[in-house]
């Protein structure tokens, strides 16, 4: 009987991924988990540093009204700071304890070029004003570009530094050659423009500034949320939902990746930290291998454009278009339930075309006992309300979460506290309270908190606050590193005024069709997400491709969206799909069949953004709540044709021409217009009468 309790609690222990081999993957297609090794004291003082700095971007994001040439450069020094001592030059290199002299070159000096600017601020902003930058100076920024690029190469990759260096050749090109400069007028121009500039593009552009003041303390927020044991918690609610159901652990796999996806915000480690439990689940119920790698790096990559959270990249949206984080949210609520809705689909008729049967019952947590647990979802909740409400800032709002994560991941081992904690956060957010009581409120929510972590038994003890503190700071490194890079090639489109000239070869390519440069701007996203964090893929597209969407008459937030999407599916999408090459790792599959697997189960990121690109309806934009219902039940009526001709079987299989027919009714369906909804109705229908009748002749002989 104990036994049988125990397995109710994670029903895939006896199959589920080692921790070693877990490592192993992410090591292989997740360049962030090739650090280097720390043991001993050496460890400790590293990771105090990354804490260190964590609680100075929570400090300076509540309480610092620093000049913008004091914050963002200070910002940037830290991430080269711990990004040397976390990154070693090249992959594989694993010697304990030690940094080579040339490393420390480049990190003291690359840090040094950006603190020089935080001390000579105020004296720096007057002598740009007037274009008298000191000739050391220039110097001292080239090596502040240098280092930050080479940073960039060691915890993002090459690609984006191809990118960054076309975009920077060019620049060079037009102050030699076109401006017809000097060699050293050409740097001037070059060091000041990228390194010192804090509008109009530069390292220390919107890409930085939206890093340091909401990223940062988000992914620090992701940290503490993990160390909660949400990711489990979520898990075991999509088994007690649907694993007893036909294909139930591919279920699970599509409902808890989208959860904890959308927390994580990356594509590759959601798919080795949840698949190292649903894969193996899902090859024991008797998926093949590539199928179940599958579905799980295409449901991890979808959490990024899953609401509420959505990964970084959806607060640079918000400071792009010029709107609330709110009206972010809610514009991708549909498009995301399409995603998911569409993965869904196509496991339910894979299982039902291979007879699959769920999990036992019994094997199953039991819902009315996980209840008990749903406080774990109160930082989130309490999240989205600050967010959504509009009356305090992300970062603020960021930062009462971690608190709220603090309080919930001991309250289940120590009640008293938890509650004592839990209620004066919430009376400190909610009542309308003197000044003078608020803030003893907050240090009783502090003080609890401490208290708790010390208390035998707690899941949030000073080691772990401290470790969340730390890795919040490291996954930080590559995003400020890639938002860095990302502002450089928005600086070189904004001096060159190549913008423009892009914006007019893809309209003469596209002969003035929106189609055709969708589909181009789609190549481009895709091409460039390839080993590209989305965070600076979105930004890079965001400079470059979303203009002349937005020119050639899509609405602002349908052309972010569109590129969004599509630099989100680089992940799974042939030939460098690393949350698909990470799944088929964990299944022991074919790489690439797991990706073209995985790429057919993302229809819906492929489809969706044409649609909403054409006809924003899908994402709210001048509808009536009569013509969003009609919207949702035709959308998901469409995705279930759009799955069932991918997957070639519906009660029964289906014929080629049938599933050319259900295919397109279910396309015309999505797309939100009375004419294309009725004939993709008719289409639908006829198929699955056909199939219907076909299934009582073969019953009734």
């Amino acid at each position: 009987m104990n036994d049988r309790k125990k397995k109710a609690h994670n029903p895939a222990d006896e199959s589920a991924f080692d921790q070693a081999a877990m490592d192993e993957v992410m090591k292989k297609y997740d360049r962030e988990s090739n650090t280097r090794v720390w043991e001993g004291w050496q460890k400790w003082a590293v990771y105090a540093i990354m804490a260190v700095f964590s609680l100075f971007v929570i400090y300076v994001t509540l309480f610092a009204t620093w000049l913008d040439l004091i914050r963002y450069p200070s910002f940037v020094g830290g991430i080269l700071l711990i990004g040397y001592l976390n990154y070693p030059v090249k992959k594989g290199v694993q010697k304990v304890n030690y940094i080579p002299w040339y490393d420390w070159i480049l990190m003291l000096a690359g840090a040094a070029a950006f603190f020089y600017v935080v001390i000579n601020a105020k004296a720096l902003t007057v002598r740009l004003g007037m274009s008298q930058v000191r000739p050391y100076e220039i110097w001292i920024g080239v090596v502040g570009i240098l280092s930050l690029l080479e940073l960039c190469r060691r915890a993002v990759g090459i690609p984006i530094l191809c990118v960054a260096g076309v975009f920077m050749g060019y620049t060079l090109y037009y102050y030699a050659f076109i401006k017809h400069l000097t060699v050293y007028n050409t740097i001037r121009n070059v060091s000041i423009s990228l390194f010192y500039k804090v509008q109009g593009g530069g390292i220390l552009g919107t890409p930085i500034q939206v890093c340091a003041k909401f990223i940062l303390v988000f992914i620090i927020f992701g940290a503490f949320l993990e160390r909660t044991g949400i990711a489990q918690f979520f898990i075991d609610l999509a088994n007690s939902f649907v694993g007893r159901f036909s294909g139930g652990p591919a279920k699970v796999a599509v409902i808890s990746s989208a959860l904890c996806g959308m927390v994580s915000g990356s594509s590759v480690g959601n798919t080795v930290t949840t698949g190292s439990v649903t894969i193996p689940m899902m090859k024991k119920t008797g998926y093949k291998a590539e199928f179940a790698g599958a579905v799980e790096a295409a449901a991890s990559t979808g959490g990024q454009i899953m609401p509420p959270i959505m990964g970084a990249a959806a607060f640079l949206m918000a400071e792009y278009v010029g709107v609330p984080y709110s009206n972010i949210i809610v514009r991708a609520i549909l498009p995301a339930v399409l995603y998911f809705t569409g993965i869904f689909i196509a496991v339910h008729l894979e299982a039902k075309k291979l007879g699959l049967k769920g999990i036992a019952p019994e094997m199953l947590p039991v819902f009315t006992k996980l209840i008990g647990r749903s406080y774990l979802l109160l930082p989130l909740v309490i999240l989205v309300y600050l967010v959504s409400s509009g009356s305090n800032t992300m970062a603020f709002a960021a930062s009462v979460a971690i608190l709220f994560a603090v309080q919930v991941a001991n309250a289940h081992k120590d009640p008293v506290f938890g509650v004592i904690g839990i209620a004066a956060l919430l009376m400190y957010l909610f009542v309308s309270l003197p000044s003078w009581i608020e803030l003893p409120l907050l240090l009783i929510a502090i003080v609890s908190a401490a208290i708790a972590m010390l208390r035998k038994g707690a899941v949030m003890t000073p080691a772990v606050f401290f470790d969340a503190l730390a890795n919040g700071a490291k996954s930080a490194i590559s995003v400020g590193a890639a938002c860095g890079v990302a502002g450089i090639i928005g600086g070189c489109i904004t001096v060159t005024g190549l913008a423009s000239q892009i914006i007019t070869a893809i309209i003469t390519l596209s002969h003035g069709s929106v189609l055709i440069a969708l589909f181009f701007t789609m190549l481009c996203c895709i091409v460039l997400g390839m080993g590209v964090p989305t965070t600076a893929n979105y930004c890079i597209m965001a400079s470059t491709c979303a203009p002349i969407l937005i020119q050639l008459g899509v609405p602002v937030i349908a052309a972010h969206f569109f590129v969004f999407y599509f630099g989100i599916v680089a992940d799974i999408t042939p030939p460098v799909a690393l949350a698909a090459y990470a799944g088929s790792a964990i299944a022991k599959a074919p790489p690439m069949k797991t990706a073209f697997n995985a790429s057919k189960l993302a229809i819906g990121a492929f489809v969706v953004p044409y649609i909403f690109a054409l006809n924003p309806a899908m994402l709210l934009i001048d509808t009536t709540p009569i013509q969003v219902v009609l919207v949702v039940i035709t959308s998901i009526v469409g995705v279930f044709g759009v799955a069932a001709a991918l997957n070639g079987y519906l009660r029964r299989p289906l014929h080629p021409l049938l599933r050319v027919v259900i295919g397109v009714g279910g396309l015309l369906m999505m797309d939100p217009s009375t004419l294309t909804d009725v004939v993709g109705v008719v289409l639908l229908a006829a198929v699955v009468v056909f199939q219907a009748v076909g299934a009582n002749k073969v019953a009734a002989s």
